[in-house]
Formats: structure tokens, C-alpha cells, sequence
């Protein structure tokens, strides 16, 4: 027993050491699966979505598994807030408006007439002009976990027929945003609201003359390049505002260092459409064969931007929040107007 006793204490003393040198690290013995769906369609969701995923999946060394889905497969687009609430679903790419989001914010996620001229102006705002924290909150409240916003392309049309004039718009069918939407009718355009995936074929069919819902890169790359002839230099946003979501339980959840692999894969996933976005647009419209440009004279088209104020202060009146935001937007448009090119366009 002595003796027993001794070898005991003599194991136990020579292995404390070590135990406080190397303090083992717990894995999960089952990787924790998540379901992600994104607004964007397959071809689409390639580059603005799968890298996140992809990046999220390999560096979590199986602790975490995210199964992406691409636009309206597991719910329809604007389902997605719901799914993402009542846990259907445990991530989102998406923006506000497109999502159905039951906030204040709504209105001025996708494209908020001309709030923004280019990509960088989104991470701005949200960063250096204050709408981090007002997501952050507003999204708190109604029990989902905002977690980071970025810029994308501007909101161009590509058309079946020519626009040289804010009158052609009249009477166009177009697949947009629904406050896009909301702001283009005042031109007589007709805002459509169908799945993404059918936009192409809607256009095939005449249920639709074209798009006003991305830039010229996206145009050529889910197809819209091969059923539409022309393309309008003019647009009425110059980035779309859209965000990624988690389910607030699901992220609680998560180890904190799971979480901070999460929002690195987000945030090397908007580098790369910085640039993926800002190249494309300059390129397609130089060497692209697929769509003609036109552009409506800049004197004109001041009349769609003049309208946008208007609507600004429509959406200003609906609430404290969208009183809040429109005068970000004022503040941040008004340095960026003094500062000049190439922060405006002169």
C-alpha cells in the first residue's frame, strides 16, 4: 500500500508540470452545422458569397460546417428575415430592403437612391458616419444578430430598349429593389417583383424590358448580358448596401473564436469584391460585346437625383431612425460634394 501510495504521488508530481505547461485543448467532438442562404443565384453567389463560406469551412478545421444555399432554395428572398428568426435557417447575405426586414432600416439596405456614388462609400458610412451602431441595435431588437455590412455594384440599367432619356424610362417592366422600385415609379417605371432566377427568362417572354438591379459586371455574369442590348452608364445608387446575419442564438453559441473566424472570412470576402466589383465595371464597359452604352445627358438626368431629395425627405418623415440615417446620408454626401473628384463625379 506504502509503496503504492508513493508512486502515486511521485506520478502525480512529475505530471503536474507538464499539465500547467500544456493545458489541453478541448475540440468539439461534433462539428456544429449550420444552414447560410443567400440572396444571390448560383452564378452570382460564386463571388459574392461561396469565398465567405469556403473561407469559413477550411479554416474551422471541422469545429464549424456551413452548407450554403443560393437565392430562394430554401425560402423565397423575401422570407428570408422570418427563416432567419425563427431559426429555419442560421445565416443570411442579404440586403434589408430585399429580406423584408421588419425595421426602420429596410428602405435603405440594397439601393437608397444615390445615397453612395462608389463601393468604399458603404464600409464609410457604416465605420466612420455612425449606421454600424444603428444596426447593431435596431437588428438587436427585433432578435437577430447583425454582423457586418459592405458596398457592392451601383444600380445601372440594362434594357431590350434604348435609354437616352428620362422619358424612355416610362412605362419600362424592370426586375428591381422594392424602394428602387418605390422611387423609379414617379418615371413611370413598373417595378417587378418575381424570383431572381426567373428574371432572365421574364425578359425571354416580354414579362419583363430589363433590369435595374446591379452593375454591368453582374449583368454579364448570371447571364442578363445575353437577353438584354443595352446598357445605361446613368444609374440611381452607386453601391448596394447589403449585410450578413446570423440567427442570435445560434451565434451566442458559437466559441468566441469561432466567431472571430466568422466575421474574418466576411471581412476578406468584402476585400475581394471591392475589387472584384470595382475592375469589373471599368472592364465590361470597355471591352464588353454584349451591351451598348448609353448615357442620359447629366443635365437631365439632375432631375432624377433632384427627385431622390424629395424622396429622401419623404422617408425622413416615417420615423426617428430614418430621420437619423437621411441625415448621415446628407453629412456624408455633403464632404464627399466639397472633397470633389474623385468622390463625386464633379
Amino acid at each position: 500500500m506504502t509503496q503504492s501510495r508513493r508512486s502515486f504521488l511521485r506520478g502525480a508530481a512529475i505530471a503536474a508540470p507538464a499539465a500547467l505547461a500544456t493545458p489541453a485543448i478541448v475540440k468539439a467532438q461534433t462539428a456544429i452545422k449550420w444552414r447560410f442562404q443567400t440572396y444571390a443565384g448560383a452564378a452570382l453567389g460564386e463571388h459574392v458569397t461561396k469565398p465567405i463560406i469556403d473561407y469559413i469551412n477550411t479554416a474551422a478545421n471541422g469545429e464549424l460546417e456551413i452548407e450554403l444555399f443560393y437565392a430562394d432554395q430554401i425560402v423565397p428572398t423575401g422570407e428570408l428575415f422570418q427563416a432567419l428568426q425563427r431559426g429555419t435557417i442560421d445565416g443570411v447575405h442579404s440586403d434589408d430592403d430585399s429580406m423584408a426586414s421588419p425595421t426602420p432600416l429596410r428602405q435603405f439596405g440594397g439601393y437608397f437612391p444615390f445615397a453612395t456614388k462608389h463601393i468604399l462609400d458603404v464600409p464609410v458610412l457604416f465605420n466612420q458616419y455612425g449606421l454600424k451602431e444603428i444596426w447593431e441595435e435596431e437588428y438587436a431588437k427585433v432578435g437577430v444578430k447583425w454582423l457586418s455590412s459592405a458596398g457592392q455594384d451601383p444600380c445601372n440599367f440594362n434594357t431590350k430598349k434604348e435609354i437616352t432619356s428620362v422619358a424612355d424610362l416610362d412605362g419600362l417592366k424592370l426586375y428591381t429593389f422594392p424602394t428602387a422600385g418605390r422611387f423609379l415609379a414617379q418615371f413611370g417605371v413598373v417595378p417587378m417583383n418575381i424570383p431572381y432566377e426567373d428574371a432572365e427568362v421574364a425578359v425571354q417572354t416580354g414579362e419583363l424590358d430589363g433590369m435595374a438591379w446591379s452593375g454591368i459586371t453582374e449583368d454579364y455574369t448570371v447571364g442578363w448580358a445575353n437577353v438584354t442590348d443595352y446598357f445605361l452608364t446613368n444609374n440611381i445608387s452607386g453601391a448596394w448596401i447589403g449585410s450578413f446575419f446570423a440567427n442570435e442564438q445560434k451565434w451566442a453559441e458559437l466559441p468566441d473564436h469561432l466567431k472571430s473566424l466568422v466575421m474574418a472570412g466576411i471581412e476578406a470576402g468584402h476585400t475581394y469584391r471591392n475589387q472584384w466589383y470595382w475592375g469589373g465595371e471599368a472592364k465590361l464597359r470597355a471591352t464588353g460585346d454584349k451591351l451598348e452604352l448609353r448615357t442620359v445627358p447629366a443635365a437631365e438626368w439632375a432631375e432624377v437625383e433632384n427627385a431622390a431629395k424629395a424622396f429622401w425627405e419623404e422617408i425622413a418623415q416615417e420615423g426617428e431612425i430614418q430621420q437619423k440615417i437621411v441625415n448621415i446620408f446628407k453629412e456624408y454626401n455633403s464632404v464627399i460634394n466639397e472633397a470633389g473628384p474623385p468622390y463625386n463625379f464633379g
